[in-house]
Order: structure tokens, then C-alpha cells, then sequence
């Protein structure tokens, strides 16, 4: 049995990130497989369950804030030695990263220090993250201007993380089309790691509406400008102007957009993020799921949608295509225009939505967690085979 040392980037927040990271942990628990996770916390303490082991590190006073549940410390360096330490101590066979955060580069460098082969897995596009932000914040400037720089600080995000993932004997990509990018930019092998399901937890069993003839329209996820969730204020004029005025809409997390929705989306309901059997409810009381971001690579939000019998409205970008058959469980958009005019088909066309519901649940049991655990594992294995020549 291999022993793994992992480095996530998040792991305690309440994102797609984190909730993978956190189900990786517990397969290995669950399998005996020794896995060390050096993650971040509000305090710096060591734990262990079974097979796993963890190095909690607090972030200090220099450390700031990238999102609202994603942060940087730019002095958790100071740990460095006692990490390195506690990871020899271990004796990993491998070492998995799953990003350029300040834990990632923390691991990259033990991993180099100690000698150990590196996994390194993809799971956010931070490059397009950071072509989409740049872009807001050249809001006054003209649009070819801010597209220009955008398109730039996009192209020199991507090459900067491709050297970062070089660093890794073996690579891990949560979609074939990154598959390739990954393969090609950084000429390691890489290995497909989607995400799986929890089908007890997000199940159209938590379902607490009564179907009173409205329709509620939701989000889940960071509110933020790269998941484009300002095209859902669109959608509701829409929906208001074609006079369908019994549509609520509910958006559930926090972001730097909040506000911006708050005022452009009349009567709209803000939960927060929720967790648990709080979020279970939240998604089963849905109608139709609306994902409108181009930058995500997988989507977990939408496998928790469609588990939960939910229709999923998700653009052709990225990772959410690969998750939705079109016109079975969900529609696949190509434009904006197409992502609104898909949300009115399915709030105007019951039978349509209605029937997609079980074909919804249906085609997210597909997906395993044990099955993902088992791509991963491949990976490592891999790594830690001897290199040709």
C-alpha cells in the first residue's frame, strides 16, 4: 500500500475544492490507505483517524484574503522545517499537490527536498480566473482594452501554472480536454480524476416544497465575476418581462458579487453557504440549476444538482458540458443569449422539466467516488514508477 503526503489547497472551505479533498481523505480512511494531509486551519494542531494523519497549519497576519473562502499567506514558510519533518517522519512513497497555493508550493518544496515523485492535480482554471478579474477591475477602460489585457493576463496565468505543474512526474486533470492541454504543455502523463458522489446526501428524498405552481431557479457556489452569475439578473428580467412572475430565484454561497445581485435581482433570497442537510434541502427544493460560469474545469455543484433531481441549465465552456446530456437532464448553451433562452424553455415547458428530473438522478448515479479514488491511485502508482532511461 502506498503512502501518500497531500497538499490541498482547500480543504475546510465549502467549495468543489475542499469537498473533493475532504472525500479523498476519507476513501484512504476508509481503504487503510496511510495518507498525511498538510492543510490549513484556524489552528495549528496534529490529528489522526485510522490510516490518516493530518499537520493542521494556521495562517497568520500575513495572510490575505484571494475569494471569500479562498486565502494566501505569504509567511507559511514558517512551518516549512517542522512540515518537512513531520512528512520525513511519514515516509511518503508520493506526494500530491493539488495547486500553485501557498500550500502547494510548500509541498512542491518538500517533495523536491525529500526526494519524493510528485503528483500535481488540476482543479481550478486560474488563469481564466485571473483574466476575468483583471477585466472587472478595467471596468472604466474600453472594452478592446480590457479584453486585450485580459486575454494576456489569461495566456501568462496559464504558462506560469504549466511551469508550476513541471515540477510533477505525473499530472492529474479533472476533464479530457485539460487532459491534453496538461499533457501537451507540460509533457508529463497525465491521468483523468473527475469527481464523484455522495447519492444519500443530495437526493430528491430532501425535497421539503410543496409544488405550488411557482418555480424556484438556483445557484450554488462562489459569487463571483468568473462564474458569470450576473447573467442570472438577465435571466430574471427576462422571466419578468415575459410576464412569468411566479419564478424565484435563490442564490446559495457568498462572494464578491453578492452585492451587485442584491441590487439587480428584485426579491432574489440569499442563504449564504450552507452545509449538510441544510444545503441537501436547499438543492432538492429546485427546479432548475443554473450554472452560467465558463471557467470551471469539472462542476461539483452540478452533480449535486442532477443527484438531487434537478435539471441543469450549464454553458459549453469547460468541465459542465461533460456532465449534463443535453436535452436528457439538462441543457448545454453556447452563448449567454442561449443560456437565458434555455432557462426560459424549461420554466415555461413543465413536461420538459418535469421529465428531466429523473433522468437527472439517473445519470449523476453514474458517477463514484470510489471509482475517482482509483484514477488517483493509478496516478500514483505511476509516479512512482522508474523514469524510461
Amino acid at each position: 500500500m502506498l503512502r501518500v503526503a497531500f497538499f490541498p489547497d482547500s480543504f475546510h472551505e465549502a467549495n468543489g475544492v475542499a469537498r473533493t479533498c475532504r472525500t479523498l481523505e476519507g476513501i484512504a480512511r476508509k481503504r487503510d490507505v496511510p495518507f498525511f494531509t498538510v492543510r490549513c486551519a484556524d489552528v495549528t494542531s496534529r490529528l489522526e483517524a485510522g490510516s490518516t494523519q493530518a499537520f493542521e497549519l494556521a495562517r497568520g497576519k500575513f495572510s490575505f484574503s484571494v475569494e471569500t473562502d479562498l486565502h494566501f499567506d505569504l509567511g507559511l514558510w514558517r512551518y516549512v522545517d517542522d512540515v518537512r519533518a513531520a512528512v520525513r517522519e511519514f515516509r511518503p512513497d508520493v506526494v500530491h499537490v493539488t495547486g500553485p497555493s501557498d500550500i502547494g508550493q510548500m509541498g512542491v518544496r518538500v517533495a523536491k527536498s525529500l526526494r519524493v515523485p510528485l503528483v500535481m492535480s488540476w482543479h481550478t482554471n486560474v488563469h481564466e480566473y485571473a483574466g476575468r478579474r483583471l477585466e472587472k477591475v478595467l471596468g472604466p477602460f474600453p472594452d478592446l482594452v480590457r479584453s486585450s489585457v485580459g486575454e494576456w493576463a489569461e495566456r501568462e496565468s496559464l504558462r506560469a501554472t504549466m511551469a508550476f505543474d513541471r515540477f510533477a512526474k505525473v499530472c492529474l486533470a479533472p476533464n479530457r480536454e485539460l487532459m491534453s492541454l496538461v499533457e501537451e504543455m507540460t509533457g508529463r502523463k497525465t491521468f483523468l480524476m473527475q469527481r464523484g458522489i455522495d447519492a444519500a446526501l443530495f437526493s430528491p428524498a430532501h425535497r421539503s416544497r410543496r409544488d405550488d405552481g411557482r418555480i424556484r431557479l438556483g445557484f450554488v457556489g462562489r459569487l463571483s465575476t468568473e462564474k458569470n452569475v450576473r447573467v442570472i439578473a438577465e435571466i430574471a428580467r427576462t422571466l419578468r418581462d415575459a410576464g412569468r412572475t411566479a419564478v424565484e430565484v435563490f442564490f446559495i454561497g457568498e462572494g464578491s458579487e453578492r452585492g451587485w445581485l442584491e441590487a439587480n435581482v428584485p426579491g432574489a433570497t440569499f442563504t449564504g453557504i450552507l452545509r449538510g442537510e441544510d444545503l441537501s434541502r436547499a438543492y432538492a427544493d429546485l427546479d432548475v440549476f443554473l450554472f452560467p460560469s465558463r471557467t470551471d474545469t469539472f462542476g461539483n455543484v452540478i452533480l449535486e444538482a442532477l443527484a438531487s433531481g434537478v435539471p441543469c441549465v450549464v454553458t459549453g465552456a469547460g468541465g459542465p458540458k461533460f456532465l449534463v446530456e443535453d436535452g436528457v437532464c439538462g441543457l448545454v448553451t453556447a452563448t449567454d443569449a442561449d443560456f437565458i433562452a434555455a432557462t426560459k424553455r424549461l420554466v415555461e415547458d413543465e413536461s420538459l422539466r418535469l421529465g428531466m428530473r429523473d433522468a437527472a438522478r439517473a445519470h449523476a448515479l453514474k458517477s463514484s467516488w470510489d471509482a475517482v479514488f482509483d484514477e488517483v491511485y493509478a496516478a500514483y502508482c505511476a509516479a512512482v514508477q522508474p523514469s524510461d532511461g
